[in-house]
């Protein structure tokens, strides 16, 4: 099976920087996208940034010029540096990954880590 593991959330002042770690692992031949998504209390989740295993980014505008996105294709690992991090940035972050493997390979399946909590204090 395939596996999602989230590390990085905790609490921060506003202002500051956390940074999101998620590792997949399994028998992997590609994930493409892989991101990140948040859900505060009370709302739908909502895409945060993904990126291609080219280095293709896409950010929700509320996030941009603030998160970075990055990947580590060996290890499987994708990031998420948050900047001037906002009290209305506090959510869940799950991890994502679009992944295919040699059993199906054709069409990618769609796998969430468990969830990892950041609060941003005023």
């Amino acid at each position: 099976q395939v596996q999602l593991v989230e590390s990085g959330g905790g609490l921060v002042q506003a202002g500051g920087s956390l940074r999101l770690s998620c590792a997949a692992s399994g028998t992997i031949f590609s994930i493409d996208p892989m991101g990140w998504y948040r859900q505060a209390p009370t709302n739908q989740r909502e895409l945060v940034a993904t990126i291609t295993s080219d280095g293709s980014t896409n950010y929700a505008s509320s996030v941009k010029g603030r998160f970075t996105i990055s990947r580590d294709n060996a290890k499987n690992t994708v990031y998420l540096q948050m900047n001037s991090l906002k009290p209305e940035d506090t959510a869940v972050y799950y991890c994502n990954a679009a992944v295919r493997t040699f059993s199906y390979y054709r069409n990618p399946r769609n796998y969430w880590g468990q969830g990892t909590q950041v609060t941003v204090s005023s």
